[in-house]
């Protein structure tokens, strides 16, 4: 066994990605004092927020240390409309020798009297390329699935396909272990049916978790135990699947879109409504619409009387109220809803008042979600938005359906069906109140010591270690 034992994480830029990776890789020092951990923080212009808040979360944490990696020249920029996930490809192939050249100058800081240090690579899903350099430097690699281990299934099951067999609309409903049915093509990722690079980014991908020394997942046993089951059974090539979730910033880093009064009004605001009275809407860090969808959802609100806060993208300003929201609306909802740009989420959904949220079902939202004990409707946007919809909602009953198959650009949800929505999630007697509640307890047990996750913990850091 190592006495000092030090794993290199590698996350993707984004946000959604970062924050579990960050609270990982605490709970892995705090867990082991054999640990300790160095970032390699990859600079890109999508994610100007990305380094400031690894800045702002680590200022506490003297065992966890920041390298960032130097700039490189981007994959042209018309690759991202055509698709986002060959872009990040293409571009994480481009950083691997500045990659090899960072772990080797980490390797060669240590006397050589001392055996390697370095334990492992702990590498995002969009950073598995990096697979070939901890290969060539004889370090294994983990990978650190930021979403669920049922689009972890989702991706082994590409690996029954051919590289080139892009999905179309005319095939038959995908068998994705661990899921008791047939799942509708209407609920992969966009990725799954691009024929300019996405899908073959997404086979490579897959191709490259088998060649990992185990799966660690931002999940919990309670959750996701039939998935966990199926891509544990030995048929499936899947390395060891480790959950460790729920991973949730519960501090709730400061973002610097949103200043300290904003907040403060937000919570002031809040504390003023009546319990679990309010809907929160709140589509992720990407997530945003146009005009006319926009003025749909403040139709809705309207009609239904509900009372909300609305963090939108772009709020109303005098200049644009007309385009934004109906005539009339903001002196409407004045006492009963508040618009703004940016929410504390954590701080929202932890607050007495919040009754239900609108989310576009990214994983961090949905553990959140369910860590709080409040209701989703479910309204997807991208990436693997709608399977964890779909799940949610058909396998789980944890969620409310407004869309499971919602693609932006090309979909409209209308104001009646968003009301019909909202009036089911604020229904007290709808079981999903009852099931998220029952979820939420399995959450919290799965973290304290004994509990699954904890457990699940421990066995990941004897494989990292190498004890019996």
């Amino acid at each position: 066994m190592k006495n000092n034992a030090e794993l290199i994480f590698i996350p993707s830029p984004g946000i959604g990605h970062l924050t579990s990776s960050l609270e990982f890789a605490q709970l892995l020092i705090n867990r082991d004092n054999h640990l300790s951990v160095k970032i390699l923080c990859i600079k890109i212009p999508l994610t100007p927020f990305s380094d400031s808040y690894i800045k702002t979360v680590l200022a506490s944490q003297p065992q966890i240390k920041l390298i960032d990696l130097s700039l490189v020249e981007l994959p042209p920029q018309e690759l991202i409309a055509k698709s986002f996930e060959h872009y990040i490809y293409i571009f994480m192939e481009s950083l691997k020798p500045h990659v090899k050249a960072t772990l080797q100058n980490i390797l060669s800081s240590y006397p050589r009297s001392e055996s390697q240090p370095v334990v492992g690579l702990v590498l995002d899903l969009f950073c598995l390329p990096m697979v070939d350099v901890g290969n060539e430097l004889g370090i294994p690699s983990y990978i650190f699935m930021t979403s669920n281990v049922a689009f972890t299934a989702f991706m082994f099951s590409l690996l029954n396909r051919e590289i080139e067999d892009v999905f179309n609309d005319s095939e038959h409903d995908l068998l994705i272990p661990g899921f008791p049915d047939p799942v509708p093509l209407s609920v992969l990722p966009d990725a799954a049916f691009n024929k300019d690079g996405g899908y073959a980014a997404y086979y490579k991908l897959a191709q490259r978790f088998l060649d990992t020394k185990g799966i660690i997942v931002n999940s919990f046993s309670d959750l996701e135990k039939h998935v966990i089951d199926a891509l544990s059974d030995g048929q499936s090539q899947a390395p060891p699947i480790y959950d460790v979730g729920p991973l949730i910033d519960l501090k709730g880093q400061p973002n610097p879109n949103l200043d300290q009064a904003q907040h403060d009004k937000i919570l002031k605001w809040l504390d003023e409504q009546p319990p679990s009275s309010v809907m929160f809407l709140c589509f992720g860090s990407m997530g945003g619409f146009g005009p006319s969808q926009t003025r749909e959802i403040a139709l809705a609100l309207q009609s239904s009387g509900v009372r909300f806060l609305w963090a939108m993208r772009s709020p109303p300003t005098a200049d644009n109220v007309d385009r934004t929201v109906p005539e009339g609306f903001l002196e409407w909802m004045e006492g009963r809803g508040m618009i703004c740009g940016w929410a504390p989420q954590v701080e929202v959904l932890a607050h007495k008042a919040i009754g239900g949220f609108v989310s576009h079902c990214g994983w961090n939202s949905i553990l959140e979600s369910l860590w709080f004990g409040v209701p989703i409707l479910t309204w997807p946007i991208y990436a693997e938005q709608q399977l964890n919809a779909f799940w949610l909602v058909r396998q789980y009953g944890l969620a409310v359906e407004l869309r499971l198959d919602y693609r932006s650009g090309s979909d409209f949800v209308t104001a009646k069906e968003i009301e019909e929505g909202l009036k089911q999630l604020m229904d007290k007697d709808n079981v999903v109140h009852k099931n998220v509640i029952e979820m939420k307890e399995k959450a919290r047990k799965a973290v304290l010591t004994s509990g699954s996750s904890f457990i699940s913990v421990g066995k990941l850091i004897d494989n990292i270690l190498g004890r019996k």
